[in-house]
């Protein structure tokens, strides 16, 4: 008979880490991110701005803590941090023994520096070292943004023995850039931090296929509309063969007879955007050794149900997608443009969803600092 997470089984056994994309102080109350470790293969948690603005907008389960901060008059900015780093402390401890059996492989919790910061790369490294701090767990990840201002503070991070999320990664070359980052940090580090040190890349997966599809949309010729749905994972595929690549160096060499570990891809934004395409696609169509696919729950449970394996789903594409961008340049969507305009997007929509986040507990310390 077969079982509901045979899929999430064979993904864990092939050696792709299924980390779950979402946090908040219901499922930590109740027991649920527990039950998804136990249950669904579930080995590590990511959380971002928006995440956090959607939990603290539903529900009570952070009345108590916010009324005890408006009454002891704490800012909203500080409270941010004290709501933020509880869940995330938490969580570090419900993923403290997947952490333990991985050797600090897996069991990772990631928390976002302020996406105000992301151009700012002395403040993103006080930041992250305060973040860090805070939560004092060996399993959490500071996650930075992949901007040109970010990849300093990568380095600066990791020499220092911070572990390190890299995020909104969308271009080739931007990818190539946080690796020598990645790699500069561990060859500044100690050798009894680099042993424990772990970093993770994480490419933004279905942004790409919407906003190439809506370009190709606006073209509208039958060539165009071929396109549809083929960038998102030609680009992650490429990103896997320059992780292959560069992971085969010397440099790479040197460190890792130093116990460094690699720095793995995940693919992140998994959750399909464009109803017509298959749900789980971005799942089983980029399921490779050595790979973390962060996904909401909905996105796990409709692997868990129905999706389909086959084998190493990246090796033997990387020729075929270099196509699809021969091809859509031909058409006039170009890599460059897009991936400039999704990084500029995803550092702006995180700047909003900071916001949103800071106004929510604005407005729900306001409410219970009048009536506590």
């Amino acid at each position: 008979m077969t079982t509901k997470t045979d899929t999430l089984a064979q993904l864990t056994e092939m050696g792709v880490s299924i980390w779950l994309d979402d946090i908040s102080r219901e499922r930590l109350t109740t027991g649920n991110l527990a039950s998804l470790v136990r249950d669904m293969h579930v080995r590590g948690v990511t959380s971002n701005p928006t995440i956090f603005a959607k939990a603290l907008s539903s529900g009570t389960a952070y009345a108590g803590q916010v009324a005890d901060l408006a009454v002891r008059g704490v800012d909203v900015g500080e409270a941010s941090r004290l709501i933020t780093t509880y869940d995330i402390r938490w969580a570090c401890d419900v993923l403290r023994s997947v952490y333990d059996a991985s050797e600090g492989v897996d069991g990772r919790v990631s928390i976002e520096v302020d996406p105000r910061l992301a151009r700012e790369t002395r403040k993103t490294v006080a930041e992250a070292r305060a973040l860090w701090w805070t939560v004092d767990r060996p399993n959490l990840f500071i996650k930075i943004p992949a901007t040109t201002e970010g990849l300093p503070a990568i380095t600066q991070c990791l020499s220092e023995g911070i572990s390190v999320n890299v995020t909104l990664i969308f271009a080739l070359q931007r990818y190539s850039e946080v690796i020598d980052a990645f790699m500069a940090g561990l060859e500044a580090a100690s050798d009894a931090d680099v042993a424990t040190l772990g970093s993770v890349a994480s490419f933004f997966v279905s942004r790409v296929d919407t906003e190439v599809d809506d370009r190709l949309d606006k073209i509208g010729t039958p060539e165009a509309r071929a396109l549809r749905g083929t960038a998102a994972l030609a680009n992650a595929r490429l990103a896997y063969e320059l992780y292959e690549e560069k992971f085969a160096t010397p440099r790479w060499d040197a460190l890792a007879s130093r116990g460094a570990r690699r720095q793995r891809p995940l693919w992140a934004s998994t959750s399909v955007k464009d109803p017509s395409f298959a749900d789980t696609k971005y799942v089983t169509e980029l399921a490779a050794p050595g790979t973390v696919n962060t996904m909401p729950e909905a996105t796990i449970h409709a692997t868990a149900n129905h999706g389909k394996l086959h084998g190493n789903a990246i090796a033997g594409t990387y020729d075929q997608s270099r196509e699809v961008f021969r091809q859509l340049d031909a058409l006039g969507v170009h890599y460059d443009d897009v991936v400039t305009v999704l990084e500029n997007q995803g550092v702006q929509k995180f700047e909003v969803s900071w916001q949103e986040l800071l106004d929510t507990i604005s407005r729900e310390m306001a409410a219970g600092g009048s009536t506590t």
